[in-house]
C-alpha cells in the first residue's frame, strides 16, 4: 500500500483502503493467520472482497474501464 507524502492529507479513497486493510488484518488476527491464502473462506470472504476492491479504487480513484483506469 503506498502512503501519501508526509504533508499531503489522505484522500477518501486511501482512507478507505486504510480501513479496510485494518479490519482485514484483524480477521486474520483473529484466526491467526498472517495471510488470506490459507483460509477457508478465501474465495467467498467478503471482508477481503471489498479490501481488494478498496484496492482497485485506491489507484483509480474511483474511475473504472476506459474513463481513467489506474492513477499510478
Amino acid at each position: 500500500m503506498q502512503e501519501a507524502q508526509a504533508n499531503e492529507p489522505l484522500d477518501a479513497f486511501e482512507l478507505a483502503l486504510k480501513q479496510k486493510a485494518k479490519i482485514m488484518q484483524e480477521c486474520q488476527e483473529q484466526k491467526g493467520r498472517k495471510s488470506c491464502f490459507n483460509c477457508e473462506a478465501f474465495f467467498d470472504c467478503e471482508i477481503r472482497i471489498e479490501y481488494v476492491n478498496s484496492c482497485y479504487n485506491s489507484m483509480s480513484k474511483g474511475n473504472t474501464g476506459s474513463d481513467g483506469g489506474f492513477d499510478f
